[in-house]
């Protein structure tokens, strides 16, 4: 256990060091944002880009893996679609609900963990997890939202390409494009390049836990609890139970191979809290009040269930 909380711990240090400064006013809401930016922008596309063109095709892509954790996914989709509709919830909070259900915060939340608990294969871990969420899951879930919340009569088609093609112009999407050619060209870049590349990417796991930590100060603490409450369950629980279903499926009938490692990984990168994004998309919705609460209650117990997951998984 002391070697699990040695993962966990630093983890929930750097976000409550997060909060701390937020609250204390030494760094302002503003500030963490731009931190904020520079992470997603630079420092997370630098660490795909190194963590997939240092590699052999072979390497970077896990079809075992990606099949695991895309009809995870789907399932929960699925699973938490209905389960909202039964508790006859309107359709703009279950569009809001299966999307806190779905989209993890691998980025920054799910890098850190993994370099502490699998610090060989987490920029590999990272690339994979993306390309499912930015590919399938997020595009599904903002289809929803905008399902929900437009008109009727639009068609779906339109819409899905312009969530599409907003998700091909983020700067992880291109440096994961990018690093593949590089990986399938299979000609290694210069070492200073690398090295340049390598000195950014390290700067993203401290800074990206501090961004989530300050980002939590100031949400609204009003809304519907109960919804909150089901959404975090659903994300903390039903999501990673889902996936480690999908898993035991998927080997008992031999259709897929997965080492124990990317096995334990994908389970665990189901479980982290909902992305961080999350309460802007709900604002626009005007349910800002319980996706705050939602990630407030996921990301605080994460700690738990977490710990409670790297301890039966590693």
């Amino acid at each position: 256990m002391i070697a699990i909380l040695a993962i966990t711990f630093p983890i929930y240090a750097a976000l409550a060091l997060g909060y701390l400064v937020v609250w204390k006013g030494w760094f302002s809401a503003e500030e963490m944002r731009v931190f904020g930016r520079y992470v997603l922008n630079i420092a997370l596309p630098a660490l795909i880009f190194s963590a997939v063109a240092s590699r052999s095709p072979a390497q970077v892509f896990q079809p075992g893996y990606v099949s695991v954790y895309a009809l995870g996914g789907l399932a929960t989709v699925a699973l938490a679609y209905l389960l909202f509709t039964l508790r006859g919830v309107d359709p703009q909070r279950r569009a809001l609900g299966v999307m806190g259900s779905t989209c993890p915060n691998n980025g920054f939340i799910g890098y850190p963990i993994m370099l502490l608990a699998f610090p060989d294969l987490a920029g590999v871990i990272l690339a994979l997890n993306l390309l499912v969420e930015n590919l399938i899951l997020i595009p599904l879930c903002l289809l929803l939202v905008e399902l929900a919340s437009g008109s009727p009569g639009h068609p779906i088609l339109p819409r899905l390409g312009r969530i599409l093609l907003g998700l091909a112009k983020m700067p992880m999407l291109i440096a994961l494009a990018l690093g593949m050619l590089v990986s399938l060209i299979g000609v290694p870049l210069p070492g200073p390049m690398m090295r340049f590349v390598d000195m950014l990417a390290v700067s993203a796991g401290a800074i990206s836990l501090l961004v989530i930590g300050g980002s939590l100060v100031g949400l609204p603490l009003h809304g519907n609890r109960s919804l909150a409450a089901q959404i975090s369950a659903s994300k903390l629980l039903l999501h990673p139970a889902l996936v480690a279903l999908s898993a035991t499926v998927l080997l008992a009938s031999g259709l897929i191979t997965l080492t124990p490692e990317l096995h334990s990984a994908a389970i665990l990168s189901a479980a982290m809290p909902m992305f961080g994004i999350y309460t802007v998309l709900a604002q626009r919705q005007g349910l800002e009040g319980a996706a705050s609460l939602a990630m407030l209650t996921a990301t605080s117990l994460a700690f738990v269930t977490l710990t409670a997951l790297l301890w039966g998984l590693t």
